[in-house]
């Protein structure tokens, strides 16, 4: 479990060991990790995309692995399918939302109930979706641009070497 509170680590070490026994690196680490600067990763956390890190007795930020694939989850939505920050906030969101409607699925015996958060769970699932096939109906349509565009280029290609050919 993330805490805010400091923890006692000796702040030179490369990977840290708190007492919750979870494994923790230093924001150099997990930049070099994900390909992200260290300003990015504080601006994410300022935004409220990732949670903030546990820290050092000494204030350095520690992140779990946990972090780190969030980060990484965050850098493929950025740069696979371009979506804004606040197109992943939304996603990740929805993931969140996923996670406490499936810790209620497990806990829940009555079919009824089940059958409501299992709605829930689509509806978020749902809206994940329209984002992804947003972007990529977006994409397509680049592409056929720019398919176009190659083929414009080849029938002036040939109208030229008719030209040269006529010469």
């Amino acid at each position: 479990m993330m805490t805010n509170q400091p923890v006692p680590v000796d702040d030179k070490t490369s990977e840290q060991r708190v007492d919750d026994g979870v494994s923790y690196q230093r924001i150099e680490q997990v930049a070099a990790r994900t390909g992200l600067t260290k300003r990015t990763l504080r601006y994410y956390e300022e935004i409220g995309l990732l949670p903030p890190p546990t820290r050092t007795e000494g204030g350095y930020r520690l992140y779990s692995e946990a972090d780190v694939q969030q980060l990484e989850r965050i850098k493929r939505l950025k740069d696979l399918l371009g979506f804004s920050l606040a197109e992943i906030r939304e996603m990740a969101d929805a993931e969140e939302q996923r996670q406490h409607v499936r810790e209620a699925w497990r806990q829940e015996t009555d079919p009824r109930t089940r059958l409501e958060w299992l709605d829930r769970s689509e509806e978020l699932t749902r809206r994940q979706l329209q984002l992804v096939e947003e972007k990529v109906a977006g994409l397509q349509e680049m592409q056929a641009h720019l398919k176009a565009r190659l083929e414009r280029f080849e029938t002036l290609r040939a109208d030229l070497r008719e030209q040269l050919e006529a010469l």
